[in-house]
């Protein structure tokens, strides 16, 4: 996926979830933050990050703040962009586990959720619920940064759907390159490792993928082994 219009600047504070003051071209500008996680690890005083410009001139705020340099690693924070990814590392094959899927559909209503992507792949029908991950530590790689009962709703819902006949994926979607492995974030959600762990047991496909990041780019790099 390709960003337009980027600018680099220098991260200065967070006061809310959705915004934050960052140094651009020497001016100290508000602009939107596109991830409502905690990313406390990554937007720290000082760090360099990158943001998009916004098309439209009524917008309350010019930018959209996009991603950051923690230390030489840098990380996608867009919250948008995994399921775009993910669906078009699909179509272009660069998912072993999905190389046959002959129909796909963003977004799809099973039960009380709405799963990201619908498939088809001969008489199989499946949903296929994606996650980005920008929480890294040492090497390992961890969702989520703070507790999600969204999260995990969506994960006992894939479970109840793949017990009535469906096929399902959890994918986990590394907005950086370099973990060794991933991992759930037993310490900030046990709930949601917990349901993971209920997922894998009980017939969901648990996959795991870095990224490519640069930017104004970003798309699907490699598997990366899940450890529950």
């Amino acid at each position: 996926m390709k960003y337009f219009n980027i600018k680099e600047g220098t991260f200065i504070k967070r006061p809310n979830r959705f915004l934050a003051h960052v140094l651009i071209d020497g001016k100290e500008e508000i602009v939107h933050v596109k991830n409502t996680g905690r990313c406390k690890e990554i937007l720290k005083e000082g760090a360099r990050v990158f943001l998009e410009a916004s098309k439209n001139p009524n917008r309350k705020t010019a930018y959209s703040l996009i991603g950051a340099y923690k230390g030489k690693m840098l990380i996608n924070i867009d919250s948008q962009v995994p399921n775009t990814v993910i669906f078009d590392g699909i179509k272009e094959r660069k998912i072993d586990a999905l190389k046959e899927v002959e129909y796909l559909k963003k977004e799809s209503t099973y039960g009380n959720s709405r799963f990201d992507i619908y498939f088809e792949k001969g008489s199989t029908k499946g949903y296929i619920e994606i996650k980005g991950v920008t929480l890294e530590d040492k090497g390992v790689a961890m969702f989520p940064d703070a507790p999600t009962t969204r999260g995990r709703k969506h994960l006992l819902e894939m479970a109840k759907a793949v017990a009535e006949g469906y096929e399902g994926y959890i994918i986990f979607l590394m907005q950086f390159k370099g973990a060794k492995h991933f991992t759930p974030n037993i310490k900030r959600d046990p709930e949601f490792a917990k349901a993971l762990s209920f997922c894998l047991e009980n017939g969901v496909k648990v996959l795991a993928y870095d990224s490519i990041v640069k930017k104004d780019e970003i798309y699907i790099s490699e598997e990366v082994k899940v450890i529950l």
